[in-house]
């Protein structure tokens, strides 16, 4: 269910970020470095593919009024996704960081914040400036969080973690090049590229 669940995320948030106008928006705040509108732009597409898979989302700007407690973001995350149903309190499959500064441990504190959630899906969503910058980032990532779970950590997570590295450095090819989807290996502790 998992991996459907990742292949049905990326197949939609493509087909959504190819609409005209979001596709503007992101590639002149890529080219232009205006991660805010960069940020304002991916949580539009994230809300939209979330709705796009039967989902309700909450976000900045997209308040839920699906648990009991109405909010725009839940835990102090950026995108929280929630499935139909009965309970008033449900928990969510899917939660999202949408990280728009460069510093890689700001990076490193969203991916520690999906996963200190229990969902089917976790997204880290960052940008890098040039795709040479991305290697660096998935390193320090797994040195510094995934490491920190340890194995016995690793392999108890469940669900899938994604991380989806926005780079101008392809941005010609928008957007099957310009974002670039790892995921969490639980056994190995690496992102392996999708």
């Amino acid at each position: 269910m998992v991996d459907g669940l990742v292949a049905r995320f990326r197949e939609t948030f493509f087909a959504i970020v190819q609409a005209d106008e979001l596709a503007g928006d992101l590639k002149q705040a890529a080219s232009a470095a205006n991660l805010g509108a960069w940020t304002r732009a991916l949580t539009e597409a994230a809300i939209r593919t979330c709705s796009g898979l039967g989902l309700m989302a909450s976000a900045k700007g997209h308040k839920l009024e699906l648990l009991p407690i109405h909010r725009s973001e839940y835990l102090a995350l950026d995108v929280m996704a929630f499935a139909g149903g009965e309970k008033r309190w449900r928990f969510p499959v899917a939660v999202m960081e949408l990280e728009n500064s460069a510093r890689e441990d700001q990076i490193a504190y969203s991916l520690w914040k999906v996963l200190s959630v229990r969902a089917d899906l976790r997204i880290v969503f960052c940008y890098r400036r040039n795709g040479e910058e991305i290697p660096a980032l998935l390193r320090h990532l797994r040195e510094e969080v995934v490491e920190a779970m340890g194995l016995a950590g690793r392999v108890k997570l469940e669900g899938a973690t994604l991380l989806v590295v926005g780079s101008r450095s392809e941005s010609g090819t928008f957007p099957f090049g310009y974002f670039g989807w790892w995921l969490l290996d639980t056994n190995t502790g690496r992102f392996e590229r999708l």
